[in-house]
């Protein structure tokens, strides 16, 4: 059977702007959810369903592909049943929908690989993901009413210890999995249903801007990076021009150059190398007096053609695995470094294809905070290798 991964990311949300490709933690919000699925490797199909071109082109930069719903169920009265039952009266190969919501950051693949055995090799219709929660429930009393609460799952004579309650089961929205024949009768559960109990800090739901920060946190302690475990930086490789500076250079009128940069990003670098971290530096012209003025003690590399080579070169004297090494461009000539780099990185003005080829987008602009903002994305990072490793 045909199973499709599908995120429904309609462009209207009435919370948060465009909130399904605002950055969380350097990623679009779909990103992460994307990424699980491309990697559970379980699936024929991964599909995002929008009504709009800047969703759509970040979906196809994760390499999902792309159904354009109606407006007809992109309206904020629409249901995800109508949405989906559009999709697959447009793609009648598919026989079961994996319906992934794009809200649900800390998504791995491991749970999306246990779901589809339970669907495809023990025959449920239907599977839905739950979180266990151990809160006590009492009934709403209405403003005005002469009424006394009454408890919903406890006797306040005698409260449960949490370690002597195994709790309740909630859904948690992240997926909802269900047969064809299920949904064309109205259906996301029903038939012979199973849940699937996710872990507790997997469970993060955005729905409201102020969950944004909080929900950082829990991607970077919880989420999923990629199929290889993280590992200690060592090398951070940075592009001058457009990621130090801000690109610009000024001109005197005895043809002496003159850029600007950031302290902030001076500060950056100076606790990176606290950190037992190199950085070097790397420019496509030659600016070896600018850097000289600005006395940053980096090895650099100016006047270069080729940057993978010399990463390369620097990777292998330095005896390190490319897991170890993190890369900040912005420009076309940085793309391939940014893609072998076991960590990378853009300013928010990087060029389109620097921006698709990063795994970290920077709310600074270069030469504005971008080498402090990615150095401190680097610790965050670094906290969950340690972290890991104490497990």
């Amino acid at each position: 059977p045909h199973l499709a991964a599908l995120v429904l990311a309609r462009g209207g949300s009435k919370g948060i702007p465009l909130k399904n490709i605002k950055l969380l933690a350097g990623v679009p919000l779909i990103g992460w959810v994307l990424r699980a699925a491309i990697d559970a490797g379980v699936f024929h199909s991964i599909w995002v369903s929008t009504d709009h071109d800047e969703i759509e082109k970040v979906a196809k930069q994760f390499g999902a592909k792309v159904h354009r719903r109606s407006p007809e169920v992109s309206q904020d009265s629409s249901t995800s049943l109508e949405a989906i039952t559009e999709f697959l009266n447009h793609h009648h190969e598919v026989d079961i929908v994996g319906n992934i919501q794009a809200t649900s950051p800390c998504l791995h693949p491991s749970d999306l690989i246990k779901v589809a055995d339970l669907i495809q090799k023990e025959g449920f219709d239907s599977v839905f993901s739950v979180v266990r929660r151990h809160q006590f429930r009492w009934s709403e009393v209405k403003k005005g009413d002469n009424k006394m609460t009454e408890p919903q799952n406890l006797n306040p004579a005698k409260r449960y210890r949490r370690q002597d309650w195994p709790g309740e089961l909630y859904e948690n929205g992240s997926f909802y999995f269900a047969k064809r024949h299920l949904i064309e009768k109205g259906y996301l559960q029903g038939g012979k249903m199973a849940y699937y109990e996710m872990r507790a800090e997997h469970s993060v739901d955005i729905d409201i801007d102020i969950d944004w920060p909080i929900a950082e946190q829990r991607v970077l302690s919880f989420g999923y990076f990629g199929k290889e475990p993280l590992k200690e930086v060592r090398l951070l490789v940075c592009s001058i021009d457009g990621c130090l500076t801000n690109g610009r250079i000024y001109v005197t009128e005895d043809h002496k150059e003159m850029v600007s940069y950031d302290y902030r990003d001076i500060v950056g670098i100076d606790l990176l190398k606290k950190r037992g971290i190199q950085v070097r530096l790397i420019s496509d012209r030659e600016c070896s007096k600018t850097l000289s003025a600005m006395q940053l003690g980096c090895v650099a590399k100016v006047s270069v053609t080729n940057k993978l080579q010399v990463l390369k070169d620097w990777q292998e004297d330095m005896g390190l695995s490319w897991k170890e090494v993190a890369y900040l461009g912005n420009e076309e000539s940085d793309v391939e470094c940014l893609k072998q780099a076991g960590m990378s990185g853009v300013p928010a003005d990087a060029c389109a294809a620097a921006q698709k080829a990063a795994g970290y987008i920077c709310k600074s602009r270069g030469g504005c905070g971008a080498v402090r903002e990615f150095a401190e994305h680097i610790f965050l990072l670094l906290e969950k290798v340690n972290s890991a490793r104490k497990q």
